[in-house]
């Protein structure tokens, strides 16, 4: 960085910059774990030699920051895919369940930014789709922050409720479905063959928040790509060249993950092995009723506190993916019965 000519290229730069200090912070919290450590047994031996029983609360208050810090540091370093440090797009859709789906949708996306909110990262809605009658019919969110899509392609397939429904008069049992999808914001120009004779490009009115200028003009971008199927839309950025700028790298990107998934049957590519955002493809159960728990259905990982989850504590559950998937993706099954 001290070398005459850093900084002629900013964006070269500015990489180097952010890649020495995330090494930086690694090293520093790999130091404080020492740290931790060591007073942790300083003060059991405290304990022994002057038989301090006062002393065991405080020992447990820092034995658990010590677990809370190694198991953050020991996910990071579970994240070694290319594109794993970049920030994140994620996008959410509504599937069967009609309104109650649409609500389901609103619950997802709110759980989406408080957990971004609780990692100090910054999230931006990029799309948004009112539902009909309540919720939202999909929406697009780009979350910024370190290793952001290395976290959050955890969460990609289909998430299912089951709950009694505020919208059925019944009062019945209901399930719904919302499907996930996540890619990596790759900034940098992504060497992708687009052939224009492959996709339409649609303008439509913004919707959603945004002022006068959203809702009057038709700057809103949707890109079909026919051979795959993909859709992207952008509305977000203040012109219709930017919303057709964003929306074509977020299919180059798409198109991207496409091609590095291909191998043998997942020929759903970036979508994985979603198919219909229905019965029998979820990732993921939240039931409310009759009893409360989450279970992730590729992992096993389990939550009895339905609340929390829903409010952004799903750091176990991108845990246990991480560790499923540095595994090479066992059968959940064959190691319990192991176990």
């Amino acid at each position: 960085m001290e070398e005459p000519g850093f900084w002629d290229e900013p964006e070269q730069s500015t990489r180097m910059v952010r890649e020495s200090k995330n090494l930086k912070d690694e090293v520093d919290t790999y130091r404080a774990l020492e740290q931790q450590y060591e007073d942790i047994q300083v003060m059991i031996q405290m304990g022994y030699e002057e038989n301090d029983s006062s002393l065991i609360p405080e020992i447990e208050e820092m034995l658990e920051q010590f677990k809370e810090t190694l198991e953050n540091m020991r996910m990071k370093l579970l994240l070694s895919g290319e594109y794993d440090s970049n920030n994140a797009i994620l996008r959410l859709n509504a599937g069967a369940g009609g309104t109650e789906s649409c609500d389901w949708c609103s619950i997802l996306y709110r759980m989406y930014c408080r957990w971004a909110e609780s990692k100090g990262f910054k999230a931006h809605v990029l799309d948004f789709l009112d539902g009909e009658e309540a919720g939202i019919k999909s929406v697009t969110v780009q979350i910024d922050g370190e290793n952001a899509y290395g976290y959050l392609r955890s969460e990609h397939g289909v998430h299912r409720l089951v709950r009694i429904s505020p919208f059925n008069s019944a009062g019945k049992r209901q399930t719904s479905f919302v499907s996930c999808d996540v890619m990596p914001n790759i900034e940098e120009d992504i060497d992708i063959e687009v052939n224009p004779d492959d996709i339409r490009v649609d303008t439509y009115r913004s919707s959603g928040a945004g002022g006068q200028h959203i809702n009057k003009t038709s700057s809103a971008i949707r890109i079909t790509h026919f051979p795959t199927g993909i859709v992207v839309t952008c509305q977000n950025e203040r012109s219709q060249f930017q919303n057709k700028e964003k929306a074509m790298q977020m299919l180059k990107a798409k198109l991207l993950m496409v091609k590095q998934e291909e191998q043998a049957a997942k020929a759903a590519g970036i979508r994985g092995d979603v198919k219909d955002i229905g019965w029998g493809s979820q990732i993921r159960s939240y039931v409310l009723q009759p009893y409360t728990m989450v279970k992730d259905h590729r992992t096993g990982e389990e939550s009895g506190n339905v609340d929390a989850v829903l409010d952004g504590a799903i750091d176990n559950f991108i845990s246990a993916y991480l560790r499923w998937m540095s595994l090479g993706c066992p059968d959940k099954n064959v190691r319990e019965d192991e176990a």
